[in-house]
């Protein structure tokens, strides 16, 4: 079982993280398109939020299966415990991200969708560190 998991896990990386480097290229073409045109492309765009929170989704439920063992020992693990605080920032951020394009669409505001794209980085770069962290804690 503990191999199933390990499989959807990584399957939820792939898409979670796939999502973040999607938007990094999109955003820079998004950069080069008149203004107009570019409030419309990062509309299209927002169908990769699904994917992204489809990975997340199977990311965190696989993630709890697999770390039962741990959680005796969790205070003696300070890399898996600043690992699991970036789960909940990651959780956070997304949280975030979702109510500001949710309320853009709403509107149909190309500039408020614009202005998640800081938010979307720190997203990024916070994913990365939970791999970083994984890796050092599971090598």
């Amino acid at each position: 079982m503990r191999e199933f998991m390990l499989v959807i896990h990584f399957i939820g990386l792939s898409m979670a993280l796939g999502t973040g480097f999607a938007n990094i290229f999109l955003g820079r073409a998004a950069a080069k398109l008149e203004p107009a045109e570019r409030g419309s492309f990062l509309f299209k765009t927002l169908i990769l939020m699904h994917m992204g929170r489809t990975g997340l989704v199977l990311l965190i439920s696989s993630g709890l299966y697999m770390i039962t063992p741990y959680w005796q020992m969790l205070t003696d693990m300070p890399l898996l415990m600043a690992k699991l605080g970036c789960v909940v920032l990651l959780v956070t951020i997304v949280f975030l991200i979702q109510r500001k394009t949710t309320r853009a669409v709403k509107e149909n505001n190309p500039a408020l969708l614009a202005s998640v794209k800081p938010w979307g980085m720190l997203n990024f770069v916070v994913a990365i560190t939970i791999v970083v962290l994984s890796v050092l804690i599971f090598r």
